[in-house]
């Protein structure tokens, strides 16, 4: 028309080579924060600077702790200087604080030595008065609170003595014993590690232990297969087996063999040798393609799919297939439960018993993993999850680590790249390093409507539309925790018996969220307390059933195996074959399947 200007070609135009697209801000947030995120360790800039802010307005309106924190740096500063003096004169001299429990970074006889213990111990009181800075601010919001001095201690452990070559008597001693080749190796150390981690090749050592040769290698089949999971069927290795199955149900967070590693200390086939005829489910590896794979889907396709295999299998021709003793581990223990709650509701009798590994059901005390879980902290990763579909294993093993960053971070940096020496490998430590992805929508929901929302304790949770309850289950539960865990705190998972009106034996044992479920049974240095709960007695809080509950030693297994056996009410049976052919359910390859070997 006269008069009218013409458009010209826009940077959103086909003219320029790219398809038109509407003008989002909201895409541009979501893709610079997943930029972002890559530099981040996936933590939320905007968290931690908030969390920053609200201790620095409320410290600087609490002059009486200003006072206090002024105090304890001169008395602080006078003991370090009365300690310089005398262990300058005499060597033995006591020192002035003690590490923490568990930090092993000074404990080697030489930081004893002057100048070395001078190091240590002004790092060990600073340590202690920036605890005392970022701690018992008045006003401070209860989340921030657990941000401030978690950052704040990362901060400061990248200057610890025990990090700089210069100032670690044991790095020093390295040095003069190797004539300074410690530093050649750890720059092959560094380099080799540098040049696997981007071709994206396991680190050095892992791969000894290989997935069905080394690892996951107890005899079995693949007998079901769907779009999430593999079942796998163990043969047997008892002429009779118990009537009822074993099912587990691990965790998706990391890969399945993590209950089936080097023989010794293979629960599966620990449970094989007690005459159970087990089943596990291996989950796959999910691609950008399943974005928008929930939590029912993992349910429905994974939990559900699997007993409904299982009842084809164990089945006979004239009764129905026996009932199943479900275990669940971890985040697999969380779904087995909504999975029990939504069969008990619906009059779905097919669990024997339920068995739950370090596994959670109620999240308001969910452990050091809820230190960054906020509305700002779950709209970030959701972001970084956007971009690709999923949340990558290097982004969550980044969180893992620095949750145990001296151990898992610093030390190995040190041991490796300072001294040049590479540790020995583990089974365990293999399967730690063979990480998966979470799909988009399932890790949203799980933030969403269980850690932030703990809608399955305080029962909002929903299953096809309707509400789940813990309390509707009446399959007898044995609970496990572990003393060190850090994931699933023990007193956490103890709250099962605030949930449910069923018998509840709870068992606590040593080591953590991994190691103290990976105890073979000839593990003669592991403690446990265990005891039984009827649905009719009284409830015992965690820390007097600590102090009232004995201790036994050895392993948690023998007590958990006598415990299934006692559930296990039918007479053995002959031996079972594996899969069943005849209802379209044989043997798709061996062991340990296809989805386990993805990456």
């Amino acid at each position: 028309m006269p008069g009218t200007a013409m458009p010209g070609p826009s940077m959103r135009s086909p003219a320029y080579g790219f398809p038109y697209l509407p003008f989002s801000g909201e895409i541009i947030d979501r893709l610079v924060h997943a930029w972002q995120g890559r530099f981040t360790l996936s933590i939320s800039p905007s968290a931690v600077t908030l969390a920053f802010a609200d201790w620095a307005m409320h410290l600087g309106n609490a002059p009486g702790k200003q006072a206090v924190l002024a105090d304890k740096a001169v008395r602080k500063l006078v003991r370090l200087m009365v300690y310089a003096g005398a262990a300058a004169i005499e060597r033995d001299t006591p020192p002035c604080i003690e590490p923490l429990p568990g930090d092993r970074r000074f404990a080697h006889p030489d930081w004893r030595q002057f100048p070395y213990s001078l190091y240590a111990q002004s790092f060990l009181l600073a340590q202690q008065w920036l605890h005392n800075a970022t701690t018992g601010v008045p006003g401070l919001s209860q989340a921030n609170a657990r941000i401030v001095p978690f950052v704040a201690r990362q901060l400061l452990d990248v200057a610890a003595p025990s990090n700089n070559p210069f100032t670690n008597p044991e790095t020093l001693r390295t040095v003069v014993t190797t004539g300074g080749m410690n530093f050649a190796f750890g720059m092959a150390n560094w380099m080799e590690d540098a040049l696997r981690l981007m071709t994206g090749q396991q680190a050095k050592g892992f791969d000894a232990f290989q997935v069905g040769r080394d690892v996951a290698v107890t005899p079995g089949s693949v007998v079901f297969r769907n779009e999430l999971i593999e079942l796998i069927q163990y043969a047997p290795s008892t002429a009779s087996v118990h009537a009822e199955p074993v099912l587990i149900v691990p965790a998706w967070i990391m890969k399945y063999y993590i209950l089936d590693l080097s023989p010794e200390n293979s629960l599966i086939r620990y449970l094989v040798g007690r005459g159970f005829t087990v089943f596990a489910i291996s989950w796959r590896n999910p691609g950008p393609e399943m974005r928008d794979c929930g939590l029912d889907e993992y349910r429905r396709l994974g939990v559900m799919a699997a007993l409904d295999a299982i009842g084809a299998i164990c089945g006979t021709e004239d009764g129905p297939p026996p009932p199943v003793h479900a275990c669940g581990y971890c985040l697999g223990g969380t779904l087995l439960t909504i999975a029990a709650a939504a069969m008990a509701r619906d009059g779905d009798r097919r669990l024997k018993s339920i068995t739950l590994l370090a596994a959670q059901t109620d999240f308001t005390e969910a452990g050091e993993l809820m230190l960054f879980i906020n509305e700002s902290q779950v709209a970030y990763l959701e972001d970084i999850m956007w971009e690709s579909g999923y949340l990558d294993t290097t982004q969550m093993s980044g969180a893992f680590q620095m949750l145990r960053s001296n151990d898992l971070i610093w030390s190995q940096m040190v041991q490796q790249y300072l001294r040049g020496r590479r540790p020995e490998v583990t089974d365990l430590m293999a399967w730690n390093a063979d990480g998966t992805r979470l799909p988009y929508r399932m890790h949203s929901e799980y933030m969403h409507q269980l850690l932030l929302g703990n809608d399955l304790s305080e029962g909002r949770y929903k299953v096809e539309g309707r509400p789940v309850a813990l309390s509707d289950i009446r399959a007898p539960i044995f609970a496990v925790g572990t003393r060190r865990d850090h994931v699933a705190p023990w007193r956490s998972v103890y709250k099962i018996n605030l949930q449910s009106d069923t018998t509840i034996t709870f068992l606590l044992t040593d080591g953590g969220h991994n190691a103290g479920i990976v105890a073979g049974p000839d593990r003669s240095d592991r403690q446990y307390r265990m005891s039984e709960r009827g649905p009719d007695d009284r409830y015992v809080d965690p820390d007097l059933w600590l102090e009232s509950t004995p201790a036994a030693t050895g392993s948690w297994w023998r007590p958990w195996a006598d415990w299934l056996d006692r559930q296990s009410d039918a007479e053995p049976v002959a031996a079972r074959a594996i899969g069943s052919t005849k209802r379209g359910l044989g043997p798709l390859c061996p062991a340990p399947g296809q989805y386990v070997l993805e990456r």
